[in-house]
């Protein structure tokens, strides 16, 4: 709390007063900043350098860069066109307009790194050993982590979410196949996970999303 008190008045409040034109987004002790030229961007980054160390810090060596926010309407060759900010990627990405055409956007999705960690997580609940559990006890330990991840990643392109959210059913699969005997062939499994989901589509909360890779 008292290093953001301190990052107000020694990065917010100075850059409001310096740059009042350039927007900016911080939380904690990242930062972007959005510049209108690459020389407006190496001008502020300059500054920014020195109001760092008149305060005791200093900018981050790798973290710290100037991004050519490349799309269909800005063609320059830059040596960085992406960046990842509270775990989002923002970089160019083929998007398609409200007439369906096709055209390359600058737009955030959810970062290999935080799909990574997302990853690890759902291998650490080792859900296909849990046959301790009910299908409907399964569901109220891991929805409100699926639920937040949802929300808050998928509010952008959430299909970047889906093959993450793919793999739990496939650990329900296993799941089944543990649990019951009778199901123990993976097909039978599969087609017991379908008959659920069609029963009660909302039972986790991944459900509504990725409805198709109970196909798999």
């Amino acid at each position: 709390m008292l290093a953001n008190l301190f990052l107000h008045y020694a990065f917010d409040v100075w850059m409001v007063r310096e740059f009042p034109g350039v927007w900016f987004e911080r939380y904690a002790d990242d930062a972007v900043l959005h510049c209108v030229t690459e020389r407006q961007a190496r001008q502020v980054l300059a500054a920014l350098g020195d109001r760092m160390a008149e305060v005791g810090l200093r900018l981050h060596p790798a973290k710290t860069r100037i991004v050519y926010c490349k799309d269909g309407k800005r063609h320059l060759s830059y040596e960085h066109v992406a960046f990842t900010f509270l775990g989002f990627t923002f970089r160019a990405r083929s998007s398609r307009s409200r007439h369906g055409r096709l055209f390359l956007s600058f737009e955030p999705a959810v970062s290999k790194d935080a799909l990574k960690k997302m990853g690890r997580r759902v291998r650490s609940w080792h859900l296909h050993t849990r046959s301790d559990l009910s299908f409907r006890e399964l569901a109220r330990w891991i929805n409100p982590v699926l639920a937040g991840w949802i929300n808050y990643y998928g509010r952008f392109r959430p299909r970047e979410l889906h093959p993450l959210l793919a793999r739990i059913n496939a650990y329900l699969v296993r799941w089944i196949r543990q649990k019951y005997k009778r199901l123990a062939p993976h097909r039978k499994a599969l087609a017991k996970l379908q008959e659920i989901a069609r029963r009660y589509p909302r039972m986790f909360a991944h459900w509504p999303y990725v409805t198709v890779a109970l196909r798999i």
